[in-house]
């Protein structure tokens, strides 16, 4: 079945409305580039199969439709053995230091991988997509509940991970 024009309209301004915000998304959930633009470009093909039927908002359908390919990916991809490669990061740096902010991406990328899916997603989607805890529920398809305690384990096993403070403040000091 096509869209009318006007559906389709109304699609092409939702992607282009929500594209860059819906990448970065698709990012953080599989943690390098090229997998988050191929998971976006898969949950928006399933999005214009439903978006004459979609009661709604499309965004929860786009995030549930992400969360769930990632899941499935995730999976997969723990049953091959581990590929060589590289990450790379939003094109469009903002801040004062752009050197230190790709650190903490690269930092933020490699620490997300070693979370679950489910923690993955519900980090992603609550503190990235600042989504409530109902609607990150909603999008996972899980009770508050889950999303509370989940989020609890994953922002703990985030802070075992945190790294102790560097050497750059000995390297600072000595420089003066």
């Amino acid at each position: 079945m096509t869209l009318s024009a006007t559906q389709q309209q109304d699609f092409e301004d939702y992607v282009r409305g929500r594209s860059s915000s819906l990448l970065r998304t698709a990012h953080l959930l599989t943690g390098d580039r090229s997998d988050a633009e191929d998971l976006l470009q898969v949950a928006l093909e399933r999005l214009s199969r439903h978006w004459r039927r979609l009661d709604g908002d499309p965004d929860a359908y786009v995030r549930r439709t992400m969360v769930n390919l990632a899941t499935d990916r995730w999976r997969l991809r723990n049953r091959r053995p581990q590929q060589a490669r590289g990450e790379l990061l939003d094109e469009h740096p903002h801040g004062a230091d752009p050197h230190r902010q790709v650190e903490q991406r690269l930092d933020l990328v490699r620490a997300l991988r070693t979370l679950t899916p489910r923690q993955r997603a519900v980090l992603v989607l609550r503190y990235f997509d600042d989504l409530s805890e109902a609607d990150t529920a909603r999008a996972i398809g899980c009770s508050i509940g889950t999303v509370k305690s989940t989020c609890s384990r994953a922002l703990a096993r985030l802070r075992q991970q945190e790294p102790s403070p560097t050497d750059h403040t000995a390297d600072c000091r000595s420089s003066r």
